[in-house]
């Protein structure tokens, strides 16, 4: 699925919508049974008779699909907080050291896709981030070899558009690592018009006991 054949596949997935906690959530099952589900934080403004929902920033994205013998797998984040489980039976001196470790994350605004590496200490000028155009990634290395990364950008593997060098920027605070990338025009009018497409669903409130779906 790429370009507007993912946008079209988007449409004809069969969609859930569910509100609670101030968040819309959508599941989209799709033809080869993927499933993803996706959270957006919602704005009301109380001053309109009925409540008027602004949509603000994807909070979640993650994917799962069957396994060979048929069974949903586990959910894999490509948006949000990732899953940072540390077993009850550790003691306290791995689960320090576990907090310590560097945490790759993928956090978006409108307008860019953002990364943000935490408990990353060195200075600014160690670090470098680049586009690697025939590997389709971004790399991120350190000067003093404390630290290597490559990630992809899936949505613009699925509109199979190139990835731009002058999109890319970083800036470093607070121990934390920040890469944008500003998103392409195509990325933008896709995600308008399935704002379009998402607010045609009809969404169950949390407690209702039957989502909503298209």
């Amino acid at each position: 699925m790429a370009g507007p054949s993912w946008l079209e596949a988007l449409r004809g997935a069969r969609k859930t919508a569910l509100v609670s906690d101030g968040k819309r959530k959508i599941h989209y099952l799709f033809a080869d049974g993927k499933e993803m589900a996706e959270e957006y934080d919602m704005k009301t403004n109380q001053l309109c008779c009925k409540p008027f929902f602004l949509w603000d920033l994807k909070l979640v994205r993650k994917w799962r699909e069957k396994n060979t013998l048929g069974a949903s797998g586990n959910w894999q984040i490509e948006v949000g907080e990732p899953n940072l489980f540390v077993p009850a039976t550790l003691d306290r001196d791995l689960i320090k050291e576990s907090s310590s470790n560097p945490v790759f994350m993928r956090k978006d605004t409108k307008s860019s896709f953002q990364w943000r590496i935490r408990n990353l200490p060195y200075p600014k000028d160690v670090y470098s981030v680049s586009v690697e155009k025939d590997q389709r990634c971004c790399v991120v290395r350190t000067t003093n070899k404390k630290y290597y990364k490559r990630f992809s950008i899936p949505d613009l593997d699925r509109f199979q558009l190139p990835l731009d060098s002058t999109a890319l920027s970083f800036t470093h605070a607070n121990n934390t690592l920040i890469i944008t990338y500003h998103k392409p025009k195509e990325i933008l009018a896709a995600e308008e018009e399935l704002q379009k497409e998402l607010k045609k669903i009809k969404a169950a409130n949390d407690g209702d006991g039957e989502c909503k779906t298209q």
